[in-house]
């Protein structure tokens, strides 16, 4: 079991990862504090995991559940007022705890309902996926989907504390996992060159779920999100980095009805196309992005974009939250382990990246 802080002042929590966590007792008890608790989940994690957890809560005076439908389509208004419903339902107070238990989807929902009900109320993430393990559960960040883009209603939110028990990762499909290694791949072209070069040596083990291969990608993760967000909780600089294939993934998704591709599928081809920008504007060589291209399709991420149309993907990319006074701003590559965000570059640069990958 490994444990590190997330310190962003006014409320600081531990991440815990480990194998076996749901079935501790006493790591559940010093983590979940509260006597009326909700646990919001999908309906495999129900299945697979809540005797578990339900099992580790010990006695509270209630413990209720709110088990969602499966799938980002969840990931609106509707299913966050069947949970307001869910609490009101039970009479909980501004006392209560939410556990948002299983992956990014749940998350970002569970967590954005404890942000609005009551103004306010606590949660812990209890991430089930790779993806959510080792990016979406940490940070603050709820929200939902609007058609008209990705995550564009939702609030900063912090969790009390985050339990990533790395034995739920085990009846993962495959998909999931390599969904997950998505946001890996982004942290070592972010932050850490030497996490690309352990991505290199390492994908089959990690491809594998071999305990230890996980545990040093989800630690290193969380690690560098933890140091970006305790110095920029709100994304009003230096956190806007995180967003590396983002905004060309976002409208992937928004393009495809959230139905097709995974979050960390879009991801995926989001951080090529990022890639091959940052080279055409002369910020990274060729053999850098080849890398990154070599290290999405090592992981099984899909590297043929979906042909939305330019003029679509640029009218969705304009619907980022990153857009500020009309001009899109992109998170590319200085080089191979540092990011930055730029609303100035060429725009003839974009429109063949653009051109290539979705026309």
């Amino acid at each position: 079991m490994q444990t590190l802080k997330v310190d962003v002042g006014h409320s600081p929590y531990l991440i815990t990862i480990g194998a076996g966590l749901l079935g501790n007792p006493a790591l559940i008890e010093s983590q979940i504090p509260g006597k009326d608790l909700m646990i919001v989940t999908d309906t495999t994690v129900a299945r697979l995991y809540l005797p578990a957890l339900r099992g580790a809560l010990g006695d509270r005076r209630s413990i209720q559940e709110c088990i969602l439908a499966e799938g980002e389509q969840q990931k609106t208004l509707q299913t966050v007022s069947w949970i307001f419903d869910a609490l009101v339902g039970q009479r909980f107070n501004r006392d209560c705890v939410v556990l948002a238990f299983g992956g990014g989807v749940v998350g970002d929902i569970a967590g954005f309902a404890a942000a609005c009900y009551q103004r306010g109320v606590r949660y812990v993430q209890i991430p089930t996926t790779m993806l959510a393990q080792v990016d979406s559960s940490v940070g603050g960040k709820t929200g939902v989907n609007h058609s008209g883009g990705k995550n564009l209603i939702g609030a900063f939110h912090q969790p009390i504390a985050v339990i990533a028990d790395t034995g739920t990762l085990d009846s993962l499909p495959e998909r999931e996992v390599s969904a997950g290694i998505a946001e890996v791949i982004k942290y070592g072209c972010i932050w850490d060159l030497e996490l690309l070069g352990w991505l290199d040596n390492n994908m089959s083990q990690l491809r594998a779920r071999e305990p230890e291969a996980l545990t040093h990608a989800i630690f290193r993760s969380c690690s560098i999100k933890a140091a970006v967000v305790a110095q920029d909780e709100r994304e009003q600089g230096l956190r806007a980095v995180l967003n590396f294939g983002h905004t060309f993934g976002h409208a992937i998704e928004a393009a495809t009805g959230y139905e097709v591709y995974l979050h960390g599928e879009a991801v995926g081809l989001g951080m090529l196309m990022a890639a091959d920008l940052s080279r055409r504007l002369g910020l990274i060589d060729t053999p850098a992005r080849n890398l990154i291209h070599a290290l999405v399709r090592r992981a099984g991420l899909p590297v043929e974009a979906p042909r939305i149309g330019v003029a679509r993907a640029l009218e969705l990319m304009k619907m980022d939250k990153k857009v500020l006074a009309g001009a899109v701003r992109l998170v590319l590559l200085e080089r191979l382990g540092n990011a930055t965000v730029l609303s100035k570059y060429d725009k003839s640069a974009l429109d063949a990246t653009l051109q290539e990958h979705f026309a």
